[in-house]
């Protein structure tokens, strides 16, 4: 079965950089279009930023563009979330998925930006 594990979450001051990491297994991962989306206290799930299956196509939403940058490295099927710049409002559970609707996601890796 799809297993979807997330790790590098953590406590963080604005303006600070994290590096999250998607562990996945139980599909063929190099075939696999990948997602992070995220969910903040009390608000819905958020898409964040998606990567084609070889890795050379991304997209983000405007919130964070410029500041983070999603790439995968399918030999070792992992995919990752290199955030920088991280503002209050990044606050929130980090998840990756194998859809746009996070129909299927991991446990999540929880981030804090506080000051």
């Amino acid at each position: 079965q799809v297993q979807l594990v997330e790790s590098g979450g953590g406590l963080v001051q604005p303006g600070g950089s994290l590096r999250l990491s998607c562990a996945a297994s139980g599909f063929t991962f190099r075939w696999s279009p990948m997602y992070w989306v995220r969910q903040a206290p009390g608000k819905g799930l958020e898409w964040v930023s998606e990567i084609n299956s070889g890795g050379y196509i991304t997209t983000y939403a405007d919130s964070v563009k410029g500041r983070f940058t999603i790439s995968r490295d399918n030999a070792k099927n992992t995919l990752y979330l290199q955030m920088n710049s991280l503002k209050l409002e990044d606050t929130a559970v980090y998840y990756c998925a194998t859809d746009s609707s996070a129909n299927t996601r991991g446990q999540g890796t929880r981030v804090t930006v506080s000051s």
